[in-house]
């Protein structure tokens, strides 16, 4: 399978790996696509798992529909409930980053049913993360959600000169130069970064749609280095888990976890989905 549809747009997704194996649905996060997860998938599929890598709402060309309300946690964890649903699963591993992450923080709250375990990476609870905002630095780490919520001059500013501040973005993180250049060419693409703003433009919409307890099984992965997301948020995010529940812990890595720890992250998901 290497693409799904769902109300009319079509969403390119990276099904490898051994076909009968243990299905992992992997979500990117911003502004990513499915090429952060090649170095974890390559070692999820010697370990015998099968991988699902969707270019998720907003990053694959034919599915960027315009308007905010479009890229709700309704709509895109309905997107992933379209892939499983596409590719004949009842039930997967799911493993997201950054808003990948929150996608799957909300699966496993609204749709337990359909998730084996999750593995959220980088992201806390969104009710922790809420917590984080109003009893820690959360707040300040994460002033440029706030920037993102102006019209055009967001698109403006990342992409001027040929995209220099959002490829210094990424490299200062720490990613390389062939990665950082592939996301921002992927952003130059007609309507992409707006599209991909969209996720953090909807967030007022969001009130509504509360992401209770989990309850599948959890394992939850943070950085040390992440210069976004802080300590607070993370410790918050046990009480929100109603079921197993892992921490851990990398030193010294940064905020993009899947391309930087790679061989680590396919160790701990593949411990993970053997423990279920």
């Amino acid at each position: 399978m290497d693409s799904f549809r769902r109300d009319g747009l079509t969403f390119d997704v990276r099904d490898a790996g051994p076909p009968d194996g243990e299905p992992v649905v992997l979500l990117h996060g911003f502004p990513q696509d499915s090429a952060a997860w090649d170095a974890v998938s390559a070692s999820l599929h010697q370990h015998g798992l099968r991988t699902l890598a969707p270019d998720q709402r907003g990053y694959s060309p034919m599915a960027r529909p315009r308007g905010r309300k479009h890229y709700t946690l309704r709509e895109t964890t309905a997107d992933v409930l379209a892939l499983l649903d596409a590719a004949g699963l009842e039930s997967a591993h799911v493993v997201g980053h950054d808003w990948g992450g929150m996608v799957a923080w909300a699966l496993g709250a609204w749709h337990p049913d359909r998730l084996r375990t999750l593995t959220a990476l980088s992201v806390p609870h969104p009710a922790a993360m809420a917590k984080a905002m109003v009893t820690s630095d959360q707040a300040l780490r994460s002033y440029y959600m706030a920037v993102f919520q102006l019209p055009l001059l967001p698109e403006r500013l990342l992409l001027a000169r040929g995209g220099r501040a959002l490829r210094g973005m990424l490299r200062s993180g720490g990613l390389s130069r062939e990665a950082a250049t592939h996301y921002v060419a992927r952003m130059q693409e007609p309507g992409a970064l707006s599209a991909a703003l969209g996720w953090y433009r909807a967030m007022p919409f969001q009130a509504r749609d509360r992401v209770g307890a989990v309850r599948v099984p959890t394992l939850h992965v943070w950085s040390t280095a992440d210069a976004f997301l802080g300590r607070a948020g993370i410790e918050a995010t046990a009480q929100f888990v109603d079921a197993p529940y892992r921490l851990e812990i990398l030193d010294d890595v940064s905020h993009w976890i899947p391309e930087l720890a790679a061989d680590r992250v396919a160790e701990l998901i593949t411990a993970h989905v053997r423990s279920s």
